[in-house]
């Protein structure tokens, strides 16, 4: 038997827990572990169940999910978390990933993708809603206006083509999914992200989205 995704759900509302479980536990490759109503409780579970990925709220009632989030990931490094939440909110976005939070995702999301984007958290990819990739490439827009006189120093070293690239992996998308977007072949795709990275001395892709936002509110 195949091994199953571990999930924890963290949210305050019984209505959404109960809704997101029925969603993920349709799958038989997806079994959600517990459940907690709280930051401090969702730190607890955590311990005691040691899941692949917590589905975390932003908004709880004794503290922010977010808080939680950078918690988890400092006591449980092997946890991933994906963050969910009714509000496309772009500083919510940043402080989540500076958390280390691996995913972002709004409530409305559909079935499918909400499973897709449990499933690619899981297998350590990142993932950043739709909606909020609009925020991300609004950043690249306004980068590219504001040049020459208020570049950052470090996207000003990238091309054009770089820049669309460097808005797809901020968003989530995969080396096949960026090249698919811009006709570039897999391999050229993955050979761009590889020196974007270098130019922005970034380590990992999951830096980019909080690398774009940052940027946008200065």
């Amino acid at each position: 038997m195949v091994d199953r995704l571990r999930v924890i759900l963290v949210d305050d509302h019984e209505i959404v827990r109960q809704g997101v479980r029925t969603m993920l536990e349709a799958h038989p490759d997806i079994v959600v572990v517990a459940e907690a109503t709280s930051a401090s409780t969702a730190v607890e579970v955590v311990r005691d169940h040691r899941p692949d990925v917590v589905v975390m709220d932003i908004r709880l009632d004794d503290s922010s999910g977010i808080e939680a989030t950078r918690t988890v990931r400092t006591r449980f490094p092997d946890v991933r978390v994906l963050m969910l939440t009714s509000f496309p909110d772009e500083q919510a976005l940043i402080s989540s990933i500076q958390a280390g939070a691996s995913g972002y995702v709004l409530k409305q999301i559909r079935r499918d993708e909400l499973v897709s984007a449990v499933r690619s958290v899981g297998d350590g990819q990142h993932v950043v809603d739709k909606t909020v990739t609009g925020v991300l490439l609004e950043q690249i827009r306004l980068g590219a206006a504001r040049e020459p006189s208020g570049a950052d120093e470090r996207l000003s070293r990238l091309s054009a083509q770089e820049r669309r690239i460097l808005a797809l992996v901020a968003a989530g998308r995969t080396n096949r999914e960026i090249g698919l977007h811009l006709n570039l072949a897999e391999k050229t795709a993955r050979n761009y992200v590889s020196v974007i990275l270098q130019k922005l001395g970034l380590s990992r892709r999951g830096e980019a989205a909080a690398f774009l936002a940052r940027r946008g509110t200065r």
